[in-house]
């Protein structure tokens, strides 16, 4: 194990044995050193490491403190390695995919409010009147964390919105089969949103999970003949921020 390994370990099963909590600063370099058996070096490592994960919050002339340890922002620290993903890495986390977004469409059906219904059907319609790829793809993208948030649960829709990071790089409603996809997608959000409106949480699993599903199909159909940095498995990434992918 090298120093930067040990100093790391060391710190992390600190906090998970909740010798330093959250919000707390943890001990001076000197001590932490001595302690852990390394030098400033790899300690100062290993702690930018945990800050990149959320773990760890350096505060300029303060010191350095565990951060809240909030589930949603660790989970959210995971899109640093599912954004790297190849394309056949992103179908197998399909399954999952289908599996988590059902459960939030149910807890949407069963939590819903006529504001949440309206936000909603806003969302649905300006998809299905702009032509813009970006905007339709940012439009989404606020479809889907809306479903998520409406369920309450602050750490399913972290986790949702890592997995979907990957998925939302690929470009298929440029491809000529685009305007296709991207009204049987329109229709699927219909659908979504029908049953959510009706407080039906079955009928809201079972269109996410179809929703899901045609995107995962989209994927495997269309991307490997696209092509792109990995030599044929995967087009190349969109050029915007958000992509253009469906789902």
């Amino acid at each position: 194990m090298s120093a930067v390994e040990k100093a790391f370990h060391g710190l992390r099963q600190m906090i998970a044995t909740e010798r330093l909590g959250p919000g707390e600063r943890i001990p001076a370099e000197a001590e932490l050193c001595a302690e852990l058996g390394v030098s400033r070096g790899p300690l100062r490592e290993a702690v930018r490491m945990l800050a990149a994960l959320g773990v760890i919050e350096p505060r300029h002339g303060s010191g350095t403190y565990v951060s809240g340890l909030r589930p949603q922002d660790l989970i959210g620290s995971l899109s640093l390695t599912v954004d790297l993903l190849p394309l056949a890495g992103l179908l197998e986390m399909y399954e999952i995919r289908r599996l988590l977004e059902g459960h939030a469409a149910a807890r949407a059906a069963a939590c819903r409010t006529d504001e949440d219904v309206r936000i909603l059907n806003d969302l649905v319609e300006a998809m299905e009147l702009t032509d813009d790829p970006d905007k339709a793809s940012a439009l989404d993208h606020d479809f889907h964390c809306e479903i998520a948030r409406i369920g309450a649960n602050p750490t399913l829709a972290a986790l949702i919105s890592v997995f979907r990071s990957r998925s939302r790089k690929y470009q298929l409603f440029t491809l000529p089969e685009g305007p296709r996809l991207r009204r049987r997608s329109d229709e699927g959000h219909r659908e979504l949103t029908r049953a959510i409106t009706d407080r039906d949480p079955a009928a809201a699993t079972c269109a996410a999970h179809t929703h899901v599903a045609q995107a995962e199909r989209w994927l495997r159909e269309l991307m490997p003949a696209v092509g792109g940095p990995d030599g044929g498995t995967g087009p190349a990434p969109a050029a915007t921020r958000d992509g253009t992918g469906p789902g």
